[in-house]
């Protein structure tokens, strides 16, 4: 699987649980340590732990496992590192102080088409 094959399907899992404010950034000529950050936010902590856990499950069935992760326990900020993508989970308060969007500015947002 190619690494935005991968950055689209853990948008559409992010999508399938009504995360909000999906972003793919493409950072492949930005960064050494990996291609995408897929940016995704939620209205509550248990949402944002529920589209962690659909986009690991979802990923589970293909094949591909995590291979790190933290902040489940609080659902504010959960980062899943699939080593070509990162996605970052956000509580939509906390997606806001970080702004990740903007410390990455540089990078050409990818287009989505989620179902």
């Amino acid at each position: 699987m190619t690494p935005l094959t991968l950055a689209k399907q853990i948008a559409q899992a992010a999508h399938d649980k009504k995360a909000e404010n999906i972003t793919v950034l493409d950072l492949r000529k930005l960064s050494s340590f990996t291609d995408f950050f897929v940016i995704a936010s939620g209205q509550s902590d248990r949402q944002v732990q529920a589209i962690a856990y659909n986009i690991e499950d979802e990923l589970r069935k293909k094949g591909v496992r995590v291979l790190s992760s933290e902040g489940h326990t609080h659902g504010h900020w959960i980062l899943m590192d699939y080593g070509s993508v990162v996605a970052h989970l956000f509580f939509e308060e906390d997606r806001s102080f970080y702004d990740l969007e903007k410390l990455w500015g540089d990078a050409k947002k990818v287009p989505l088409k989620l179902k």
